[in-house]
């Protein structure tokens, strides 16, 4: 008798139901919303790259190596020699391995030397493969492979020339001029540092340099792109590579031996540990995230306890029959009481359904302009418990204009005022 007196006094008062509804689901939308997008942040970057056991570079910090090896950010302190590298490869523990030489770019964007390694081996998310939108892999020397964004942003397609920079600024002056690359590959949206790249082959990073020196062309002589095709055109040394194992039981035991390597000073990190270490000195962003979801929470649950409220004063005759026909004054507490979590309850099934529509048509955007994949399942074990805080919530909430019912004098209702 109490729920469908309570369902049947929210829908006489209708159209303030229906805007209070409107406005506790919007609010509930950006609650759960803002979560949820705070959670897939943290796990698009802790994802960044998958499936990769150790990244060895030249003797640095781990965070600077993570910056530089997987993010482009920043430079490496020193070279590792491709002797060192070769050896390290032969390790037995070892299944793959996969070269990256960086320190040149094309307009702002990195450029990435590697080996055909990199699109079998390379991992991101939860173990995707590199995927092809157009194109193929690289397999000549000034054959260049495009990240999503890249191609995107300057309008690259297959079979176009680019020019390479030295260095990594936006705007370069020392340019690659007489060894222009073509484009044969366009690579899928991944969401990481890889859309962002131009990927070129080992040989072809020789190549460009085969007459420069110290960051500048060498008087006197100029190779041609011809030219250097004939010549060795083996990598001297690499700015980092990244490490595959047999079996992760062996994942200390390689690392510390890298680390103890005597041929030349080494540092080899885990990619997670290092990822989390990263995100803890990004934790500031997610607080803040969580502090505008807990504010969102808090102006939609005191908007409602507003809305009753004011409400009360035209509730009075209303309270007032009902206590003349018997009702106590703790029944028209728990009928107030009831009413917020009716209303608290459809607000939360209305959002659930609007947040997974709203998820569905921005996947997509989010993914091409702003690199960030999301799931389209938002709701967890974590979802329960915001559901029975906010429920909580609302009820103590709801005290305030349940109180005023229940105090409410018989006479308030039946007088008549002029």
């Amino acid at each position: 008798m109490l729920i469908k007196l309570a369902r049947l006094s929210l829908w006489n008062r209708r159209g303030t139901v229906l805007l209070t509804l409107l406005s506790l689901t919007i609010s509930l939308v950006l609650l759960l919303g803002i979560d949820h997008i705070r959670k897939e942040a943290r796990s698009s970057f802790t994802n960044t790259v998958s499936g990769t056991d150790l990244i060895v570079g030249a003797r640095s910090g781990q965070l600077n190596l993570l910056l530089y090896s997987v993010f482009r950010i920043g430079n490496a302190t020193a070279n590792v020699s491709w002797a060192t590298y070769e050896r390290i490869s032969r390790h037995p523990q070892i299944a793959w391995t996969i070269p990256l030489s960086l320190g040149d770019s094309h307009r702002g964007y990195r450029v990435l030397g590697t080996n055909q390694g990199y699109f079998e081996h390379f991992r991101y998310a939860s173990s995707q493969q590199l995927q092809f939108a157009e194109g193929v892999p690289f397999t000549g020397v000034y054959d260049a492979v495009l990240g999503a964004e890249v191609a995107k942003r300057l309008g690259y397609v297959l079979g176009q020339e680019i020019v390479l920079a030295h260095g990594i600024g936006a705007v370069s002056f020392s340019e690659h001029k007489d060894k222009p690359f073509t484009v044969v590959g366009i690579l899928a949206p991944t969401g990481t540092p890889v859309d962002q790249t131009v990927h070129v082959s080992l040989e072809g990073i020789e190549a460009i340099h085969i007459d420069w020196q110290q960051g500048a062309p060498m008087p006197g002589r100029q190779v041609s792109a011809e030219q250097a095709l004939e010549m060795d055109l083996t990598p001297k040394a690499i700015t980092a590579f990244m490490v595959g194992l047999n079996s992760r039981m062996a994942t200390f035991v390689v690392q510390r031996q890298i680390n103890e390597f005597r041929g030349e000073p080494l540092t080899a990190i885990l990619p997670g540990v290092a990822l989390a270490e990263l995100w803890q000195m990004l934790g500031m962003v997610e607080n803040m995230l969580l502090l505008i979801t807990l504010l969102v929470l808090v102006a939609a649950l005191v908007g409602m306890m507003t809305t009753l409220l004011a409400s009360m004063r035209e509730r009075q005759r209303e309270m007032a029959i009902l206590r003349a026909v018997g009702a106590s004054p703790w029944y028209l507490f728990w009928l107030i009481q009831l009413e917020v979590l009716l209303l608290t309850s459809v607000a939360m099934l209305s959002s659930a359904v609007l947040l997974l529509a709203a998820l569905w048509g921005v996947q997509d955007y989010l993914a091409a302009n702003y690199g960030l994949f999301i799931s389209l399942s938002p709701f967890s074990l974590q979802s329960l418990y915001w559901a029975g805080g906010i429920l909580a919530a609302a009820a103590l909430l709801a005290c305030v204009p349940a109180l005023v019912a229940y105090r409410r004098a018989l006479t308030d209702g039946l007088s008549i005022r002029l």
